[in-house]
């Protein structure tokens, strides 16, 4: 069995693709936008997926839980720290827990 040169073969396309006629651009046939466009416009939209059809309602209930998140917690943005609970330097579980005796 003969052994397959690789520059024999690149040397055999290049030359055959140098002989290959030269193709002009083709415009596409009249009336094909249309049909396209019709075609598209009289798909079947049944197919579509749950997630496609539940995709901006579940974006829209989560924006509106956020917003309800945000105003029910208000108070909590705005509040200045109570110099009395908040110490630097205290230990966070003995303000939590409370002093033990």
């Amino acid at each position: 069995m003969k052994p397959i040169e690789p520059d024999h073969t690149w040397h055999r396309l290049t030359a055959a693709a140098r002989c290959a006629p030269a193709e002009t651009v083709v415009a596409a046939p009249y009336g094909f936008a249309t049909r396209i466009a019709a075609l598209a416009l009289a798909a079947d939209r049944s197919g579509r997926s749950l997630f496609e059809r539940f995709a901006l309602r579940a974006v829209g209930v989560a924006s509106l839980l956020a917003f309800a998140s945000v105003c029910a917690n208000f108070s909590v943005f705005t509040a200045e720290a109570d110099e009395e609970n908040i110490v630097v330097g205290d230990d966070p579980v003995t303000l939590l827990l409370g002093p033990i005796e």
